[in-house]
């Protein structure tokens, strides 16, 4: 969707961020300490490049996760995907996955089109996967998957949206883990079929 807008708005957005800040990882204080969770991705490493298969260049899958860690007396797991550099005053929601149960586990290739996964609204009003799509020229943006363990409490609502998360993770939150992908588009970078591309590319030349 945003890859249609001018490289212009990106530049001009450049230093408009939510921050790092402003993710539910750094919103909540945990009863047992930061970052007792173990979560990886066999696609990309920690702070590494998101592979185009899973954003809006490519096929907007969501990646495969895993993690370990989970502590004894978790009721349930919850993940929360944000984008850290969304030009907005709060991360852009790229999905929420609710009532995982409180062990070991993982997620494999596009498990978000699973229906049988419990999944909240991400920014766009939507269940499911959100594939990271940032404005040209706007810069690396920073896509944070975080996990946490939670206590037993009230469920959720049938799609929790972020507001419900965060107060729930204040509530019941008892351990955490992030793992951090990037992507960034280019300036100039726009999504084209491959008949499309050749025209576009020699039209740019001249």
């Amino acid at each position: 969707m945003l890859e249609k807008l001018p490289d212009a708005v990106g530049h001009a957005l450049h230093h408009v961020r939510a921050g790092l800040d402003q993710i539910a990882f750094n919103l909540v204080a945990l009863r047992t300490g930061m970052a007792a969770l173990q979560l990886r991705s066999l696609a990309f490493a920690d702070h590494a490049p998101i592979p185009a298969l899973y954003t809006a260049d490519g096929e907007g899958i969501s990646p495969p996760l895993q993690w370990t860690g989970v502590p004894a007396g978790a009721a349930s797991l919850l993940l929360i995907v944000e984008d850290a550099d969304a030009p907005a005053p709060h991360p852009l929601v790229h999905a929420i996955v609710f009532d995982l149960p409180a062990q070991d586990g993982a997620l494999v290739d596009n498990a978000m089109a699973d229906p049988a996964l419990k999944t909240g609204r991400n920014s766009y009003l939507q269940t499911g996967w959100l594939p990271p799509d940032p404005p040209p020229g706007h810069g690396v943006h920073r896509y944070v998957f975080e996990l946490f363990a939670l206590a037993a409490g009230p469920a959720f609502s049938a799609t929790p949206g972020r507001d419900e998360v965060i107060q729930a993770l204040h509530e019941r939150a008892m351990a955490s883990g992030l793992l951090t992908g990037t992507y960034e588009r280019p300036d100039g970078l726009i999504k084209l079929g491959v008949k499309q591309r050749e025209p576009a590319l020699k039209q740019l030349a001249t």
